[in-house]
């Protein structure tokens, strides 16, 4: 099974160039991600990058309760047909967002369930699920690991739960370098997010070892001209 590779970001014009790859399958967004992209209108923003965008994307709720996050995922699902909306899978208080995630299921919404960490939340989830309307499960393997946490077992378990499942995708978020798509797709993630330096990196990838080698003794000396050093 081929891993696909979504973007992870929302400024519009790195999005209309990432569209425009083949490797790029879809994209997510979150609201971190719009402030850091100017945005001032999160619905008028979201609209614009869907004038643009065509593949799969996901934008986030920001409310913390299931009435704001309700009213607010009807009204991201109205903005398209390649939209999922993203939910976190708790709240800032710690309460399980399992009633809003079964009710928006049922709904044949669309979903990225985000802000995961181990199996034993995409167990909880799971049992909310339907076996038909697309959902996505967002493991944030990057964050956990930079707790000295290993997230592997945790795709293991969170992959295996899924596979009777043909509508539940297990996405590995919070990429840390490239060969994070390498463990993903080893593992059988169904996609992985990765911000657009790091997808530059992913289709360089194939060099031997010794071009890696010139390459790096050729910078060395590019820079060591440049400062004038002498010994």
């Amino acid at each position: 099974m081929s891993t696909k590779i979504f973007c992870d970001i929302a400024d519009l014009n790195q999005i209309r160039k990432f569209s425009k790859k083949k490797i790029v399958k879809g994209f997510t967004t979150n609201p971190s991600l719009m402030r850091l992209a100017g945005a001032k209108d999160y619905q008028k923003y979201s609209k614009e990058i869907l004038k643009v965008c065509k593949k799969p994307i996901s934008f986030e709720v920001f409310g913390d309760d299931y009435y704001s996050m309700k009213r607010q995922a009807l009204i991201i699902n109205s903005w398209g047909k390649n939209v999922y909306v993203k939910i976190p899978v708790i709240n800032s208080k710690g309460i399980f967002m399992g009633k809003i995630i079964k009710e928006l299921n049922r709904k044949n919404i669309k979903l990225n369930i985000t802000a995961v960490y181990n199996a034993h939340q995409t167990q909880k989830i799971i049992k909310c699920l339907n076996k038909k309307s697309k959902v996505i499960i967002s493991i944030f393997a990057g964050r956990a690991a930079d707790t000295g946490k290993d997230p592997i077992p945790e795709f293991k378990k969170s992959i295996k739960m899924s596979k009777g499942y043909k509508n539940i995708e297990i996405l590995w978020a919070s990429v840390r370098e490239p060969y994070n798509y390498l463990q993903a797709k080893q593992l059988g993630c169904h996609i992985i997010t990765v911000p657009p330096k790091i997808i530059e990196k992913i289709e360089k990838f194939g060099k031997s070892f010794s071009d890696l080698s010139i390459e790096t003794v050729k910078g060395f000396l590019k820079d060591s001209k440049k400062s004038k050093f002498k010994i």
